[in-house]
């Protein structure tokens, strides 16, 4: 049932099956690439890049950059498959805050770290300590499905804040679900990179979202769904903490209890 491959952090966690059908994982986004290079189901230029609905390892960018792995603090000096989950910056007025999914960071309260761009056991944008982190009331009083969203601020590093080293995405709430295309970029837990996958995703109820992406296994919860415009519509966790299984993902409809939480965190509240 989740995503995050630290079955410790919290009860009932699992790690998801990965859907390989015994394949390696090399050899399985070797094969996602080959089909990426080759599909004719091309997605429209205003829709974002195509084709939809196949997963490939993600191009190194400055907007990929954005997207990183969680850790535990004491994984800081040896990186390389300790990942456990994914986080991205976010815009926000003190240009130090990143969104996940609630259950990745509502554990024990112990020390975690951010990488963003992390790749093959390295920092490119440096290991980042996260701070104070924001919950939403339903996910904190009773660890409500609906309310699997969750932002952290992050400690200045040399000096600096986040977003002024990698940029961040807008926060945009109240969108329709599937009105366009959504790129989710996360971390499987049985890799060392990133992988990304566009699709157009379809209302599961009122209160959820999903999208049809295979390989989003294990470490992917907190990946976020970001449209043409460089918006986070969606993170990856809500019904099941993110799914079930490896090809259909989940995300919270970012209402205006995300509104309302994002407001608070972005504004220094």
């Amino acid at each position: 049932m989740k995503r995050t491959s630290r079955t410790s952090r919290s009860p009932g966690r699992t790690a998801r099956a990965s859907g390989t059908s015994g394949t390696s994982p090399a050899a399985f986004f070797a094969a996602m690439v080959l089909l990426a290079a080759t599909s004719s189901s091309v997605a429209a230029a205003d829709d974002g890049p195509g084709p939809f609905g196949v997963t490939a390892s993600a191009v190194a960018s400055a907007r990929s950059l954005r997207v990183g792995a969680l850790f535990d603090a004491d994984r800081r000096q040896s990186l390389a498959g300790g990942h456990f989950c994914t986080a991205s910056v976010v815009h926000s007025r003190r240009r130090d805050l990143v969104v996940t999914a609630a259950h990745c960071v509502d554990g024990d309260g112990s020390d975690l770290l951010f990488v963003p761009g992390y790749r093959d056991g390295q920092a490119p944008r440096g290991v980042w300590k996260v701070g104070k982190r924001f919950l939403p009331d339903g996910w904190a009083e009773g660890r409500d499905e609906d309310s699997d969203v969750a932002f952290a601020a992050v400690d200045e590093l040399d000096g600096r804040n986040i977003e002024d080293v990698v940029g961040g995405n807008r926060v945009a709430t109240g969108t329709a679900t599937g009105a366009t295309a959504v790129t989710v970029t996360g971390y499987p837990d049985s890799l060392d990179a990133p992988i990304n996958c566009t699709n157009k995703p379809s209302a599961r109820s009122s209160t959820q979202q999903r999208i049809d992406c295979p390989g989003f296994t294990s470490g992917t919860s907190g990946s976020p769904w970001v449209n043409g415009d460089g918006e986070v519509v969606g993170v990856l966790g809500g019904h099941e903490q993110g799914g079930s299984t490896a090809d259909t993902s989940y995300s919270v409809v970012l209402g205006p209890g995300t509104a309302e939480l994002y407001a608070d965190t972005a504004n220094g509240a």
